[in-house]
């Protein structure tokens, strides 16, 4: 690791004090001055640490009169043998890849593997066989308020490191591919500051593991990263294995709603998804669906909102029959719905 490397660390320290505005007297409490290095030794720890597995990507596209243009981003290793992790929307159109710098001073081509615009995920492949892999963690395992800090590569600024909190867990953030639209689930969002070019590079907890890709940013100090998690992994595996992912779909519009008291009762929940429109063609209106419907479960699993429907239509219900509950004019009603491969253009 080049040692010269250039971090940049932005972060506020909140002092909370007693009546007085001083702080309240503890013999077990660290002085300021204590707390303020050990809190600077955890970021500077976790740059130097994840410094080297964090790449500046340059990104080329072909625009009309065939110029080719670059635009830039961040990516973090996921293996040693050249597969990089970033955002979809970092890649979208880059049919040539781009080139990866790292911290060492290499420049390495890279190609995507596969992308997914669903996740905002992406999997590249650059042209190195001893890349630093950045340990992963896992999303579930954060709290509000925890630390974290970002790496990336905001306006080409490479190896830049901010720190922040967890501001909140389980954000949402609508994505799109062609006509399919979806909803990415339990989302991050941090207060480390993120600015253009931030986008798939890492955010990682206390101890040096990648627990979200950066994403967005959503306004000032208010930073979102798609988590790491079982459901991420999944997504992960299946670009490195086919370059792409395959969804199931049902073709319905709706959102959540609240159940009738007397349904209520008889379920023990309060809330399902609600039918607003239907795909024509599709397995919903093939099934026999209608708007105002409202769904509670499916395959055996309660629905109570759009994202328990999502989560699952895995590419396991493809073709296989499942069965729906449906209330409609207030009385439960059961059908039997295959669904189909989600279309993403």
């Amino acid at each position: 690791m080049d040692e010269s490397a250039t971090f940049r660390c932005m972060s506020n320290l909140v002092l909370v004090g007693g009546p007085t505005g001083q702080p309240p007297a503890s013999e077990d409490r660290p002085f300021d001055g204590e707390a303020l290095d050990a809190y600077s030794r955890v970021i500077t720890t976790v740059a130097r640490d994840l410094a080297p597995s964090v790449a500046n990507l340059r990104v080329y596209r072909r625009v009309r009169g065939g110029r080719r243009v670059a635009s830039g981003g961040s990516a973090f290793v996921l293996a040693g043998d050249g597969f990089l992790v970033t955002s979809a929307h970092v890649v979208e159109g880059a049919a040539s890849g781009g080139v990866a710098s790292f911290v060492d001073g290499r420049e390495l081509p890279f190609a995507v593997v596969g992308s997914d615009a669903l996740s905002d995920l992406a999997l590249l492949r650059a042209e190195a066989r001893d890349l630093v892999p950045a340990p992963l963690g896992d999303a579930a395992t954060l709290r509000v308020g925890q630390l974290v800090v970002a790496i990336g590569n905001p306006n080409g600024f490479a190896g830049s490191v901010t720190a922040g909190v967890v501001s909140a867990l389980g954000r949402s953030l609508p994505v799109r591919s062609g006509s399919a639209r979806r909803v990415v689930d339990n989302v991050i969002q941090t207060d480390a500051a993120l600015n253009p070019g931030n986008s798939g590079g890492a955010l990682v907890d206390g101890r040096g593991r990648v627990v979200g890709v950066n994403t967005a940013v959503a306004g000032i100090g208010l930073g979102l990263a798609v988590p790491i998690d079982e459901h991420t992994r999944r997504i992960i595996a299946a670009l490195m294995a086919d370059g792409r992912v395959r969804r199931a779909y049902l073709g319905i519009g709706g959102g959540e709603r609240p159940l009738p008291p007397r349904i209520v009762a008889r379920l023990g929940r309060d809330r399902g998804i609600e039918v607003a429109e239907i795909v024509d063609g599709s397995p919903a209106g093939e099934a026999g669906l209608r708007p105002e419907d409202l769904l509670v479960e499916a395959a055996g699993r309660e629905l109570r909102s759009v994202g328990d429907l999502q989560r699952l239509m895995t590419e396991e219900m493809i073709g296989r029959a499942i069965e729906l509950v449906v209330v409609r004019d207030g009385q439960e009603r059961r059908m039997s719905i295959t669904p189909r491969e989600l279309p993403t253009s």
